[in-house]
Protein backbone atom coordinates (compact mmCIF):
# COMPACT_ATOMS: atom_id res chain seq x y z
CA UNK A 1 0.00 0.00 0.00
CA UNK A 2 1.23 4.01 -0.92
CA UNK A 3 -0.01 6.81 0.67
CA UNK A 4 -1.59 7.82 -2.53
CA UNK A 5 -3.41 4.67 -2.37
CA UNK A 6 -5.68 6.57 0.76
CA UNK A 7 -6.39 9.66 -1.32
CA UNK A 8 -9.13 8.45 -3.89
CA UNK A 9 -11.06 7.23 -1.04
CA UNK A 10 -11.06 10.10 1.10
CA UNK A 11 -10.93 13.07 -2.07
CA UNK A 12 -14.50 11.12 -2.74
CA UNK A 13 -15.58 10.97 0.84
CA UNK A 14 -14.95 14.78 1.23
CA UNK A 15 -16.55 15.41 -2.30
CA UNK A 16 -19.50 13.94 -1.02
CA UNK A 17 -19.55 16.47 1.76
CA UNK A 18 -19.70 19.42 -1.03
CA UNK A 19 -15.56 19.75 -1.20
CA UNK A 20 -13.90 20.94 -3.93
CA UNK A 21 -10.57 19.02 -3.55
CA UNK A 22 -7.28 18.55 -4.73
CA UNK A 23 -3.90 17.00 -3.46
CA UNK A 24 -0.31 18.30 -2.98
CA UNK A 25 -1.18 21.99 -2.49
CA UNK A 26 1.88 23.46 -1.46
CA UNK A 27 3.47 21.45 1.63
CA UNK A 28 -0.57 19.43 2.21
CA UNK A 29 -1.30 16.32 1.20
CA UNK A 30 -4.74 17.14 0.63
CA UNK A 31 -6.29 20.63 0.59
CA UNK A 32 -10.25 21.10 0.52
CA UNK A 33 -12.57 24.23 0.03
CA UNK A 34 -16.53 24.21 0.96
CA UNK A 35 -17.86 28.01 0.22
CA UNK A 36 -16.80 30.83 2.56
CA UNK A 37 -15.50 28.26 5.62
CA UNK A 38 -11.64 27.87 6.57
CA UNK A 39 -9.85 25.47 4.32
CA UNK A 40 -9.37 22.19 5.15
CA UNK A 41 -6.36 20.47 5.56
CA UNK A 42 -5.46 16.55 5.67
CA UNK A 43 -1.96 14.84 6.22
CA UNK A 44 -1.71 10.99 5.08
CA UNK A 45 0.45 8.69 6.58
CA UNK A 46 0.36 4.68 6.24
CA UNK A 47 1.67 4.81 10.11
CA UNK A 48 0.79 6.93 12.91
CA UNK A 49 4.09 8.68 13.86
CA UNK A 50 5.66 11.56 15.09
CA UNK A 51 6.56 12.57 11.62
CA UNK A 52 2.47 13.09 10.96
CA UNK A 53 2.01 14.67 14.32
CA UNK A 54 4.31 17.37 13.52
CA UNK A 55 3.40 17.88 9.66
CA UNK A 56 -0.23 18.42 11.43
CA UNK A 57 0.64 20.96 13.97
CA UNK A 58 2.57 23.09 11.15
CA UNK A 59 -0.60 22.95 9.44
CA UNK A 60 -2.32 24.72 12.00
CA UNK A 61 -0.62 27.77 11.05
CA UNK A 62 -3.09 27.74 7.56
CA UNK A 63 -6.10 26.38 9.62
CA UNK A 64 -7.74 24.99 12.20
CA UNK A 65 -9.44 22.46 10.34
CA UNK A 66 -6.64 20.07 10.14
CA UNK A 67 -6.71 16.22 10.40
CA UNK A 68 -4.53 13.82 10.07
CA UNK A 69 -5.39 10.23 8.15
CA UNK A 70 -3.91 6.45 8.07
CA UNK A 71 -5.21 3.00 7.47
CA UNK A 72 -8.12 1.52 9.16
CA UNK A 73 -5.72 -1.04 10.41
CA UNK A 74 -2.98 1.21 11.62
CA UNK A 75 -0.82 -1.07 14.07
CA UNK A 76 -0.24 2.41 16.52
CA UNK A 77 -3.98 3.17 16.72
CA UNK A 78 -5.24 -0.14 17.54
CA UNK A 79 -2.80 -0.77 20.35
CA UNK A 80 -2.86 3.10 21.67
CA UNK A 81 -6.20 4.16 20.79
CA UNK A 82 -7.28 5.76 24.12
CA UNK A 83 -3.91 7.64 24.20
CA UNK A 84 -3.70 8.61 20.59
CA UNK A 85 -7.42 10.09 20.52
CA UNK A 86 -5.95 12.50 24.00
CA UNK A 87 -3.18 13.48 21.98
CA UNK A 88 -5.48 14.59 19.14
CA UNK A 89 -7.62 16.96 21.47
CA UNK A 90 -4.68 18.04 23.08
CA UNK A 91 -3.26 19.38 19.89
CA UNK A 92 -6.38 20.42 18.08
CA UNK A 93 -6.28 17.92 15.63
CA UNK A 94 -9.02 15.56 13.63
CA UNK A 95 -8.56 11.98 12.90
CA UNK A 96 -9.74 10.26 10.23
CA UNK A 97 -8.72 6.37 9.01
CA UNK A 98 -9.01 4.96 5.62
CA UNK A 99 -9.98 1.22 3.97
CA UNK A 100 -8.76 1.90 0.42
CA UNK A 101 -9.76 -1.96 -0.55
CA UNK A 102 -11.67 -1.74 -3.72
CA UNK A 103 -14.95 -3.22 -1.56
CA UNK A 104 -15.58 -0.86 0.96
CA UNK A 105 -13.38 2.44 0.22
CA UNK A 106 -14.65 3.57 3.91
CA UNK A 107 -13.92 6.54 5.43
CA UNK A 108 -14.41 6.95 9.26
CA UNK A 109 -13.70 10.10 10.83
CA UNK A 110 -12.64 9.25 14.25
CA UNK A 111 -12.28 12.79 15.74
CA UNK A 112 -12.93 16.12 14.41
CA UNK A 113 -11.07 19.17 15.19
CA UNK A 114 -11.84 21.46 18.46
CA UNK A 115 -10.22 23.10 21.51
CA UNK A 116 -9.13 21.03 24.15
CA UNK A 117 -9.12 21.71 27.84
CA UNK A 118 -7.74 18.64 29.72
CA UNK A 119 -9.57 18.68 33.09
CA UNK A 120 -6.97 18.71 36.11
CA UNK A 121 -7.80 15.11 38.39
CA UNK A 122 -7.12 16.55 42.29
CA UNK A 123 -7.74 12.75 43.15
CA UNK A 124 -4.52 11.62 40.90
CA UNK A 125 -2.68 14.81 42.05
CA UNK A 126 -3.18 13.95 45.61
CA UNK A 127 -2.46 10.66 45.53
CA UNK A 128 1.19 11.49 43.83
CA UNK A 129 1.72 14.32 45.95
CA UNK A 130 0.78 11.83 49.18
CA UNK A 131 3.51 9.46 47.24
CA UNK A 132 6.05 12.09 46.70
CA UNK A 133 6.35 13.21 50.28
CA UNK A 134 5.86 9.63 52.46
CA UNK A 135 9.08 7.85 49.97
CA UNK A 136 12.18 8.59 51.88
CA UNK A 137 14.80 9.53 49.26
CA UNK A 138 14.89 9.10 45.80
CA UNK A 139 15.22 4.83 45.29
CA UNK A 140 14.33 4.68 41.59
CA UNK A 141 15.88 6.25 38.19
CA UNK A 142 13.52 8.48 36.32
CA UNK A 143 13.29 6.84 32.85
CA UNK A 144 14.02 3.67 34.08
CA UNK A 145 12.51 0.57 33.47
CA UNK A 146 9.94 -0.13 35.85
CA UNK A 147 9.05 -3.95 34.81
CA UNK A 148 10.55 -5.29 38.20
CA UNK A 149 9.10 -2.79 40.01
CA UNK A 150 9.56 0.44 41.61
CA UNK A 151 10.82 1.46 44.89
CA UNK A 152 7.44 2.71 46.38
CA UNK A 153 6.63 4.38 49.60
CA UNK A 154 4.99 1.74 50.70
CA UNK A 155 7.32 -0.84 49.91
CA UNK A 156 9.71 1.06 51.70
CA UNK A 157 7.37 0.45 54.94
CA UNK A 158 7.30 -3.30 54.00
CA UNK A 159 11.30 -3.41 54.04
CA UNK A 160 11.45 -1.70 57.25
CA UNK A 161 9.56 -3.96 58.62
CA UNK A 162 10.95 -7.07 56.73
CA UNK A 163 14.37 -5.91 58.62
CA UNK A 164 13.13 -5.62 61.97
CA UNK A 165 11.84 -9.32 61.79
CA UNK A 166 15.02 -10.46 60.08
CA UNK A 167 16.73 -8.87 63.28
CA UNK A 168 14.40 -9.67 65.94
CA UNK A 169 12.57 -12.73 64.79
CA UNK A 170 8.62 -13.56 64.95
CA UNK A 171 7.64 -10.70 66.64
CA UNK A 172 4.06 -9.43 67.55
CA UNK A 173 2.36 -7.00 64.99
CA UNK A 174 1.84 -4.09 67.63
CA UNK A 175 5.43 -4.25 68.58
CA UNK A 176 6.48 -3.87 65.34
CA UNK A 177 4.09 -1.04 64.83
CA UNK A 178 5.83 0.87 67.84
CA UNK A 179 9.19 0.14 67.67
CA UNK A 180 9.18 1.95 63.82
CA UNK A 181 6.71 4.42 64.67
CA UNK A 182 4.02 2.72 61.73
CA UNK A 183 0.27 3.27 62.71
CA UNK A 184 -0.49 1.05 59.64
CA UNK A 185 2.07 -1.49 60.27
CA UNK A 186 -0.28 -4.38 60.74
CA UNK A 187 -1.79 -3.59 57.82
CA UNK A 188 0.85 -4.42 55.71
CA UNK A 189 1.83 -7.45 57.79
CA UNK A 190 -1.90 -8.74 57.14
CA UNK A 191 -2.34 -8.19 53.78
CA UNK A 192 1.18 -9.34 52.98
CA UNK A 193 1.43 -7.83 49.61
CA UNK A 194 4.41 -9.19 49.03
CA UNK A 195 4.61 -12.69 50.23
CA UNK A 196 7.57 -11.58 52.85
CA UNK A 197 5.94 -12.42 55.84
CA UNK A 198 4.84 -15.35 57.53
CA UNK A 199 2.09 -15.63 60.39
CA UNK A 200 3.09 -18.04 63.37
CA UNK A 201 0.42 -17.27 65.78
CA UNK A 202 -2.22 -14.40 66.44
CA UNK A 203 -0.98 -11.57 65.99
CA UNK A 204 2.87 -12.62 65.81
CA UNK A 205 4.65 -12.51 62.47
CA UNK A 206 7.53 -13.65 61.10
CA UNK A 207 10.21 -13.25 58.31
CA UNK A 208 9.40 -15.69 55.71
CA UNK A 209 12.02 -17.35 53.54
CA UNK A 210 11.02 -15.18 50.62
CA UNK A 211 11.71 -11.92 52.34
CA UNK A 212 15.01 -13.04 53.58
CA UNK A 213 16.00 -13.33 49.71
CA UNK A 214 14.68 -10.45 47.65
CA UNK A 215 14.78 -7.46 51.19
CA UNK A 216 18.47 -7.38 50.31
CA UNK A 217 17.48 -7.54 46.87
CA UNK A 218 15.48 -4.15 46.98
CA UNK A 219 17.65 -1.82 49.17
CA UNK A 220 20.62 -1.12 51.22
CA UNK A 221 19.74 0.01 54.90
CA UNK A 222 21.73 2.94 54.40
CA UNK A 223 19.71 3.55 51.12
CA UNK A 224 16.87 4.56 53.94
CA UNK A 225 18.39 5.23 57.30
CA UNK A 226 16.59 2.23 58.44
CA UNK A 227 19.57 0.52 60.18
CA UNK A 228 19.30 3.39 62.96
CA UNK A 229 15.53 3.50 63.03
CA UNK A 230 15.44 0.00 64.20
CA UNK A 231 18.69 -1.12 66.05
Amino acid sequence: MKESDLYPPLKKYLELQHYDVKGEIGNCDVFAVRNTEPPLVVELKLSLNLTLILQAVDRLVLTSNVYIAVPKKCNALKQKYKQVIKLCKLLGIGLITIDPSRSSEEVNVLLDPSEYKPRISKHRQTRLLGEFEKRVGDPNLGGSDTKKGTMTAYRQRAIKIAMLLDKQGPTKASDIANEISDTKARDILYKDVYGWFDKISRGIYALSPRGKKEVTIWIKPEDLNIKNQIS
